[in-house]
């Protein structure tokens, strides 16, 4: 076998999908294909990183290759820059790849691209041997620029470092200049006595693969396929077999014969590792299992006094603490036997910290919360006692699985804990790395830009793709779900080549990034256990690993999760908003049995409440009228697939409709508290216990094993089930009914401690809400500024509770949202186009100078760096500026010259010059003035107010249709809303169009309409979307028939079907059948015909009132008279009236 395969050529160059937009091949299409061939050795070899590290050695080891690690880093040598390969022969050299990896991107300035030095190179030499590169490396490179000597020099330097571990490597894909290079290796080779190796880059696995890595390499090189001045590789780029390479080289036994015999050099693999629990900040002389010990008993001190024994009866204090301190040393026994008690610690430090620090930090989210030694060292919030939260669902000895605290911090102050842990443990912190992959949508985006497709064309057919990152489908399953992709590929042959390329892409990692909230802590300095990466596109304190998340956990490192939640942002914004007014809440010690919040939640007036304010929790909460914190536990577990159908069941037992199921007397007390529903996990671990006398440890295995469904270990959980069943004197029949019923609940069961602890923040919010409706909506939308969905939400909200929202002005808004004695100002940072911290020191200037009094004002006292175009811009069509100027259009189209003024101005003031000159004082010439004459029409007013607000504000587009809307009799959406009506005739303004499939794979559209009242969503199905979807833009407005959608007819949150739409434009330029037009004095005739001059449909009547007299006569022949004209007409003073 040995010399079977040492006559087998490797491949030493294979570019995984992790070389970014040049690898465009699978690792795991590569082990299948390994395994297929029985490959006997490979070599992964990604350009500027080790990210697949990991990942290619255990799945290619596992089909009986064996996996070499490599790396392309790019060099410096004399100014120039480029690839050589690097492979590691034992543990040393795969330390030094890892070392030089991290180097190369922590040990550049942020301007440079990332590389080593030659001189790292040489004094990281142990256990790893070097190639030269290709015609494209480091060496190719040289030798293209004629850089002989030097490349000479660089030559002797690595051959006397590495001696007979470095080798020429000769390849032969054809090209341009590879011949050329060739010949030049061969003759150096022997001059200098430096080995040949033959070699083969590899960037794909079939030859057919060509075209799209080419259009691939111009999607990361972002330039475009008919570009000449670009990298161009042959199509020999692919995976080819032994045989072909050997014919490739038959004239080169030396370079074929070193490539055989490269595999034996190496000994060397990185594998999957246990969990280091890292001890870093911990004294040497520190027992941590004590520490933990004092650190939690003391927490729970505190508990106990603060919370748990207050408004408890003194007799009763010996006994509650006593149940305490049992659970707490049970839970550290178990800690400290899993040796853990490390990373309890860790998080309590910075927890605690965070705390310290006036940075909001979460109840807890995860079976986390269910850990009582958790709340007592601070890092949850949630007495698991009182909640009746099992432990063993979170760690359990039983079932060996590291612990995992996600904790929510605020999201505006999370990167000071990331500096805190910088601070604290330096270089042995990272975050962890991602990738953005080529999904459907983007892939069809990208390959489009570099075949040079028209942007709105490809655009057209993204929007084609359905988009939901919650059920993400292939492009493949797109095109044949959508006839309109279809019919375009098969008559466009550009769309056939689009779709053909992207298909062929789609899957393929297309950048890197950080994961926003993992990082890893290590023992030491991290860059010598993992390669490390730096993005210095990002403000990220730490650097980040190579590995993924998967590939980080199998080498054995720890993720601790810090993730940022916006709410927790919300709710420190209302809380400072407060101080404000010398309110001082503690968000901690609000009651949790509040009538009033209660209220409001019964009233399903939920916009703004965490996991609360979607229509269909708003339907569900006012079924149920919660009335207890346990409901709203409840409700945020059912709402979800599968248990979402028990919401009517949990509702109907909690009202008395129904009588609660407990399956057996024993049960009742689990199943009380939710009437008889089984929701969460931690209820199915209680019926195991008490039924059949499970531990906590084997009730969490049986609670897996039903939310796997592995049939084989299920029947053995039920076999021991049933028999631990009969053991406690319940019948064989009833247990097996019993398991009967509870396993389908544990399939879909929600985990309570996680439920806990959002329904805590979904309460917070809701009590802010309640008592303080003004700051908790400022704060929601100062958290929204680029959200204009959820910015136009909130202003309606506002508008319901009577709070008055004063439109955007330069002379009393802020650059956040403020509010002010029942009314709000809108903010000036919220308006597109305008930079927060500009406005922020505008404001300062108004504040601290007085109001801006006029335009030349304004000019006169804001500074240029503060000012641009489009900020302006969007300041006027927001109408900030009408406090000083009405005319938006004017100062609109002046903004070229305010902006030269203004620079101006400060130049001359920056020069002492400003009392010398009199251009220093700001003029408008009589031209400039002249511009005002010219204001906006009010529908192009209102469109600009729309761009740069996301809604309508100073007024609405159907005012302009309201003889229209009259003449049908439409009504708002929330009178019919309150109607019993089934259907009706609406008008809205199109605000949101979102196009989705059902699972039979018809179109559907969720469109948001905005009318003069509020906005509201309704559906539009498959064959009225077919015929309407050319007319369906955002921002026109339509005439809406439809129909309430709804079986509870007492439940007005129900979504409402659209029967027929039409365009209310359309509709303005129909002809009225009959019009009656009253004017004033025979002489404005002639100014009313210019309006009747042309022929159409409608048959009009005239009323002249002259003095005392009054005639009344009708055109011969039908005019045209239509809204649009009906409306011009209105507006003149001679017109009295117009009867329709």
């Amino acid at each position: 076998m040995k010399e079977k395969n040492k006559k087998k050529f490797t491949h030493l160059k294979i570019h995984s999908q992790y070389s970014i937009c040049e690898g465009a091949l699978k690792i795991s299409d590569l082990a299948e294909l390994c395994k297929k061939n029985k490959t006997h050795a490979l070599a992964i070899c990604d350009t500027n990183n080790l990210c697949g590290a990991i990942e290619f050695s255990e799945k290619i080891s596992n089909v009986g290759t064996q996996p070499i690690i490599g790396i392309q880093i790019k060099f410096k040598h004399k100014n120039k820059y480029g690839k050589i390969s690097l492979y590691a022969k034992d543990i040393e050299g795969y330390k030094n790849l890892t070392k030089l990896s991290s180097r190369s991107y922590l040990n550049i300035k942020e301007t440079e691209e990332p590389h080593c030095t030659i001189e790292d190179l040489i004094k990281n030499n142990e256990g790893v041997v070097v190639l030269s590169g290709g015609i494209h490396g480091l060496m190719g490179k040289l030798f293209s620029d004629n850089l002989s000597d030097d490349l000479e020099d660089l030559l002797k330097k690595i051959k006397k470092t590495f001696n007979s571990n470095f080798y020429l490597e000769i390849q032969r894909h054809g090209d341009q200049g590879e011949k050329n290079f060739e010949t030049y290796l061969l003759n150096v080779s022997k001059k200098l006595e430096i080995p040949l190796i033959a070699s083969h880059e590899v960037f794909y696995l079939d030859k057919d693969m060509h075209e799209a890595h080419d259009a691939f390499l111009c999607v990361g090189e972002k330039t475009y396929v008919n570009e000449n001045n670009r990298i161009k590789y042959t199509n020999q780029h692919y995976l080819k077999d032994s045989e072909e390479m050997k014919k490739i080289f038959f004239d080169l036994p030396e370079a074929l014969e070193n490539n055989f015999n490269f595999p034996y050099k190496f000994s060397y693999r990185p594998k999957k590792s246990q969990p280091i629990i890292p001890t870093v900040g911990f004294s040497k002389n520190q027992n941590i299992e004590e520490d933990l010990k004092i650190q939690a008993f003391e927490g729970l001190k505190e508990k106990l006094k603060n919370y748990v024994l207050i408004n408890i009866e003194k007799s009763k204090h010996e006994s509650l603490s006593s149940t305490y301190k049992k659970r707490l040393d049970h839970e550290l026994s178990i800690i400290n036997q899993m040796k853990y008690s490390g990373y309890f610690l860790i998080v309590s430090d910075y927890i605690k910290w965070a705390k310290k620090n006036n940075i909001p930090v979460g109840p807890g989210r995860g079976s986390g919360a269910g850990s009582l030694v958790a709340w007592c060292l601070s890092i949850t919030d949630i007495d698991p006692i009182k909640f009746d939260l099992i432990f063993e669902r979170f760690l359990n000895p039983d079932r060996i699985s590291m612990p995992d605290f996600d904790i929510d911090f605020c999201e505006e102050k999370r990167d000071l804990v990331f500096s805190y842990l910088k601070q604290k443990y330096g270089n042995g912190v990272a975050h962890i790395i991602t990738f953005g992959k080529l999904k459907a949508r983007m892939a069809l985006r990208d390959i489009g830009r570099v075949l040079g497709l028209p942007y709105g064309f490809v655009d057209s057919l993204c929007k084609m793709i359905p988009f939901d990152p919650s059920r993400p489908i292939s492009l493949a399953d797109s095109i044949a779900r959508e006839p309109r992709i279809q019919k375009q590929q098969k008559n466009d042959p550009r769309v056939k080549k689009l779709i053909d390329l992207s298909l062929k892409l789609e899957g393929l990692n297309r950048n890197v990034a950080t994961h926003a909230a993992g990082v890893v802590i290590a023992e030491k300095n991290l860059s010598e256990l993992v390669p490390l990466y730096k993005d210095f596109s990002s403000n990220s304190v730490l650097p980040a690993t190579q590995f993924d998340m998967y590939s980080a956990e199998d080498f054995g490192l720890i993720k601790f999760d810090l993730l940022g939640l916006k709410t927790l942002t919300v709710i420190n914004k209302t809380l400072s908003l407060l101080k404000n007014i010398n309110i001082n809440l503690d968000i901690n010690k609000i009651p949790l049995d509040d009538k009033k919040v209660f209220e409001l939640l019964s009233s399903g007036y939920t916009i703004g409440l965490f996991q609360l304010e979607s229509a269909g929790m708003r339907d569900a909460l006012k079924s149920m009228k919660p009335n207890r914190f346990e409901d709203i536990i409840a409700l945020v577990a059912l709402y979800r697939p599968g248990p979402m159908n028990n919401i009517a069941i949990y509702n109907q037992c909690k009202h008395g409709i129904k009588q609660p199921d407990y399956l057996h007397p024993k049960l009742k007390t689990i199943l009380e508290p939710t009437y008889g529903v089984i929701i969460y996990q931690e209820q199915v671990m209680r019926i195991a216990q008490t039924l059949s006398g499970f531990s906590p440890g084997e009730a969490d295995i049986l609670r897996k094993a039903m939310g796997k469904k592995k049939r084989s270990e299920l029947e053995k959980q039920k076999e021991r089930f049933v028999s631990g069943a009969v053991k406690n004197g319940i019948q064989k029949d009833i247990a097996n009914f019993i398991f009967q019923k509870i396993e389908p609940f544990a399939e879909y069961g929600f985990n309570k401690s996680h439920a806990a602890a959002y329904a805590l923040i979904s309460y917070q919010t809701a009590y802010l809400k309640a008592y303080y409706p003004n700051e908790f909506i400022s704060a929601s939308m100062s958290n929204e500024f680029s959200n204009t969905d959820k910015l136009r939400e909130f202003y309606e909200e506002s508008k319901r509770l009577d709070i008055q929202v004063i439109p955007p002005s330069i002379n009393t808004s802020y650059s956040e949202f403020i509010p002010k004695d029942k009314k709000q100002y809108y903010a000036l940072g919220a308006i597109k186009n305008v930079g927060l911290e500009a406005i922020k020191e505008v404001v300062v200037e108004r504040e601290s100078n007085g109001k801006f009094s006029s335009l030349e004002n304004f000019i006169e006292r804001v500074n240029p760096k503060n000012i641009n175009k489009l900020q302006l811009e969007g300041l006027v069509k927001a109408g900030a500026f009408d406090c000083i100027e009405k005319n938006r259009k004017y100062i609109f189209d002046f903004i070229p010259q305010l902006i030269q003024k203004n620079k101006r101005f400060f130049e001359n003031k920056s020069i002492n010059q400003g009392n010398l000159f009199k251009e220093n004082t700001l003029e408008i010439t009589e031209s400039e003035k002249s511009l005002k004459s010219v204001y906006w029409k009010n529908d192009e007013k209102l469109l600009k107010e729309y761009e740069s607000i996301g809604f309508y504000f100073s007024s609405h587009p159907l005012v302009d249709y309201k003889e229209i809307l009259d003449l049908h009799g439409v009504k708002t959406h929330a009178e019919f809303e309150k109607e019993e009506n089934s259907s009706c005739t609406l008008a809205g303004t199109l605000m949101k169009i979102q196009e989705k499939k059902t699972s039979k794979g018809n179109s559907f559209a969720i469109v948001k309409f905005s009318d003069t009242a509020s906005t509201f969503e309704m559906f539009i199905f498959s064959e009225l979307l077919e015929k309407n979807r050319g007319i369906l833009k955002e921002g026109d407005s339509f005439l809406i028939t439809v129909l309430k959608d709804k079986k509870n007819h007492e439940n007005r949150f129900k979504r409402i079907s659209v029967i027929k739409i039409v365009s209310l434009k359309e509709v303005s330029k129909k002809d009225y059948e009959l019009a009656t037009i009253e004017i004033e004095k025979q002489e404005n005739l002639d100014e009313l015909s210019k309006y009747l001059n042309v022929a159409g449909n409608t048959k009009i009547k005239v009323v002249v009132i002259d003095k005392k007299n009054k005639f009344l006569f009708e055109l011969k022949n039908k005019r045209k008279l239509n809204p649009g004209l009906v409306k011009d007409l209105r507006k003149h003073d001679f017109v009295r009236k117009i009867s329709i």
